[in-house]
Formats: C-alpha cells, structure tokens, sequence
C-alpha cells in the first residue's frame, strides 16, 4: 500500500489556532514535512508531538521531491506544513503536489487557518468575488503590470506587503488605483495585532516605521 500525503493548516500566529483534526493528523504520521525546521518545533513542542521532520524550502523544492515519493512507496504516511497557514498558499509546496497529483498518489487537505480570508472576514470590504495576488513581483515594471491588470478587473484586491518593502509598494499602488478604501491587517493573531481601515492616501502614513507581516485588501471600483 502506497502512504498518503496530508496537506495540513496549522496557525498563522497564535499557536491555539489549530483544528483538532489538524493535530491528530499530526500525531499520527511518519515524516512531517516543513519549510524551517525551528519554527515547525514551537508548534509541535506546544501540542507535544514528536516527529521526523523533512525540511522543503522554496530552491530546494525539486530535489526533495525523490525522497518524498520514496517515502510514499514504502508506506509511509506524510504530512506537509508550512511556516504559517495553508501550505502550497504562496508558500513551498505547489510543485510536490503537482507531482504526486500526477503520479497517482493519495493528496488529502486538513483545513485550517489562512491569512487570507482571516483578513477578507473582517475587512468590511466586499468578499463575494475577490483576486488573491500574494507578494508583488520585486521588479519595478513587472509589479507595475501586475497592479494594473488587477485594476481592470475591477474586483476586490488581496495582496501580502513584505516589511522591506512596504513603504515603497503602497505610493505605487496608490497611482495605480487611486485613493481606494483599504484594508491592512498587521500580525494578524499575534501579540500586536493591528488593522487599519480607511483610504489609501492614510494607509500610507500609518504604516510607515511598522514592522511585521501585513494583508492589503484593496476595494474593487
């Protein structure tokens, strides 16, 4: 029998923020697969499980591919997490399930928690139809293509702010898509939590000199 692969939420901050399915599944695997080994450790320190871990980061994908489905041939049941969240979700994890997929192999979702709709949920801006771009491209006029295509789609716009980069993005953003009602969500679930709402003209100055992770919820025209 060939082992099974359990794509599995586990919290974006706050480490309570696990489903009990989430955890079981944990407990019982063989190999628990993780982009930085440390930080899968203080979650599963807390929930007291103990497990071989397999590090899969992003440049390191491809080769690790062989040893995952060597793994699945013997047996062996997997699980693959992320740092935060829902794997393969702008994270490591994509390419692997592609392969699997292709293969035959048994690719089972344990949901849990995502920044995204964490954010879309108390954003107060429409949630029925939205565009998920995750992190910008880093090249100026790629980023800039990118932005513009989204605006003629006229839909609700998530993007994820890098902290280096956050001050530059946004003034982009803003001549792109004007002074739009925005969303920001700041280490959502963590010990300093903070949400801004209002337009992008002001979200401009509040998140200059923060630092941490932050969601952009753009509002559609």
């Amino acid at each position: 029998m060939k082992g099974k692969i359990f794509v599995v939420g586990v919290p974006i901050g706050n480490l309570k923020d696990i489903t009990l399915r989430a955890i079981e599944i944990l407990k019982e695997v063989d190999f628990i697969i993780c982009e930085d080994t440390r930080r899968t450790l203080i979650l599963l320190n807390h929930y007291d499980i103990k497990k071989k871990l397999i590090s899969y980061y992003k440049g390191k994908e491809l080769q690790k591919i062989p040893l995952i489905e060597n793994l699945l041939k013997e047996g062996k049941n997997l699980a693959l997490i992320s740092d935060s969240g829902t794997p393969c979700i702008s994270d490591p994890g994509y390419l692997l399930i592609k392969n699997l997929r292709e293969k035959g192999y048994e690719v089972i979702p344990i949901p849990g928690p995502s920044s995204i709709t964490c954010a879309l949920s108390v954003s107060g801006i429409k949630s029925d139809n939205f565009l998920f771009i995750g992190f910008l491209p880093k090249r100026g006029s790629k980023r800039k293509k990118v932005l513009r295509e989204a605006k003629e789609m006229n839909k609700t716009t998530i993007i994820f702010l890098s902290p280096y980069e956050k001050e530059k993005v946004l003034p982009i953003i803003f001549e792109i898509f004007g002074d739009r009602k925005v969303y920001i969500g700041r280490e959502l679930t963590k010990k300093f939590e903070e949400h801004f709402y209002g337009n992008l003209k002001d979200a401009i100055s509040w998140i200059k000199d923060k630092k941490g992770e932050f969601v952009l919820i753009i509002e559609g025209e």
